[in-house]
């Protein structure tokens, strides 16, 4: 890409992933943006989001633009409704989501730098648009190949019940 030129994408070249249950699409990829950032869709069913998890390296901020969804971290438990703004900040606080309502939850991601785009795509299986399939269940196999996965884009992987101790 020429220095100074504007990016721009058009909808029929995105595409989309599931992962965690949900339907990510990376509306700008970290290749893209030379690794400076990156732009994903996240539509989130009933019940889904990704489990504990952090990423000390990259700051991660998600804005709601459809539906409701609960923030939970060491901390903090916050319902994030249309128009909230939550930014899990560059250190490596442990953090999860879940969609607790029956609607599909709609979620626009920046991340600084990327990086997680390319961690969906690796561990995501592409669907259509839209497209939701249900979280796959992990054998112990499953997870330590999940967890050497993340380690490669600095991600560390916490249990499902972490941050309910």
């Amino acid at each position: 890409m020429r220095p100074n030129a504007i990016l721009t994408v058009d909808a029929e070249s995105l595409s989309s992933v599931a992962v965690a249950g949900g339907n990510y699409t990376v509306l700008i990829s970290g290749e893209q943006t030379a690794g400076t950032y990156a732009v994903i869709e996240m539509k989130v069913p009933p019940q889904g989001g990704p489990g504990p998890h952090a990423h000390a390296a990259i700051q991660e901020t998600f804005y709601v633009l459809e539906g409701e969804v609960v923030f939970k971290s060491e901390t903090q438990t916050y319902t994030a409704k249309p128009g909230s703004v939550i930014t899990i900040p560059k250190g490596g606080a442990i953090h999860a989501f879940k969609n607790q309502t029956a609607q599909i939850v709609r979620l626009l991601c920046l991340v600084n730098p990327a990086g997680l785009d390319k961690f969906f795509q690796e561990i995501g299986q592409p669907v259509p648009a839209n497209t939701f399939l249900p979280p796959a269940k992990m054998t112990d196999a499953d997870l330590k190949y999940l967890q050497e996965i993340a380690q490669k884009y600095d991600q560390e992987l916490f249990p499902p019940d972490y941050l309910d101790r």
